[in-house]
């Protein structure tokens, strides 16, 4: 499960701040449309790695069989692993003062070695599961956002339960990782799936709003808060698609 950056949301309207409703609903349909773009080309991008490291000779340098029959890790491999996690850390101190070109390079290269820990998925599962659940997940979304993006409802207070509720369901995965239960794991896959799915709500509603409310200036400013947009909904996307592939897929 990837980690988030973390963020709020409230309830924003363009006439408080004497703005012309029109010209801020097209600006904001671009700027969302270009967070989706975003999006859209990282999951592309995450797919077309995990599909080659799954299906070329080069699986050899990520995973390798353990003595128990399993399939595991090589050193490499653990390394492309974690690799994403530490990227975030990093960049939730660092990262958002830098120029948006390195906020660019920062996205490829996160989606990119995503797509690592993504080929196990297609080792571990069927493809016919995998395809169902992936466009299973891609409907998801799409009613999600478009929930966030079109509902009056604040969903500040969402915001703050769903956080915490990510914290305990980190909590749970470690305990099951020392104390392993196949309810523990249906119970995580569930709630797992919950969460992401009203994160993705959330942050529709949140990018919407930081529009509005006239945080996001032209050039620079807009391209970092598209990357920083589309990296939250990439992720809450991808642990969508792992958590609902733990019960509604079929395993090799």
């Amino acid at each position: 499960m990837a980690l988030r950056p973390q963020a709020r949301a409230a309830a924003i309207d363009a006439r408080a701040y004497g703005l012309d409703q029109a010209r801020v609903d097209e600006g904001l349909r671009q700027h969302m449309l270009r967070i989706y773009n975003y999006m859209a080309t990282g999951l592309a991008i995450s797919g077309l790695v995990s599909w080659v490291i799954a299906n070329t000779a080069i699986q050899g340098l990520f995973f390798q069989v353990t003595p128990e029959g399993r399939l595991g890790f090589t050193t490499l491999g653990m390394i492309g692993m974690l690799a994403p996690l530490g990227m975030l850390l990093a960049a939730m101190f660092f990262l958002r003062n830098m120029s948006a070109t390195a906020n660019q390079a920062f996205y490829w290269t996160f989606v990119t070695l995503q797509g690592i820990g993504l080929s196990i998925l297609l080792m571990t599962y069927t493809s016919e599961s995998v395809v169902r659940v992936f466009l299973i997940t891609a409907a998801a979304f799409a009613g999600l956002s478009l929930f966030g993006y079109t509902t009056k409802r604040n969903l500040t207070g969402l915001g703050q339960f769903l956080l915490m509720g990510l914290i305990g369901l980190i909590v749970a995965m470690v305990v099951n990782m020392f104390f392993p239960s196949s309810m523990l794991v249906f119970i995580i896959s569930v709630v797992g799936v919950l969460i992401f799915a009203g994160l993705i709500a959330f942050d529709t509603q949140r990018l919407k709003n930081e529009y509005i409310g006239g945080l996001v200036q032209g050039g620079d400013s807009a391209t970092i808060h598209a990357v920083w947009g589309a990296l939250s909904l990439y992720i809450s996307f991808i642990n969508l698609f792992q958590f609902l592939l733990m019960f509604l897929g079929n395993r090799e």
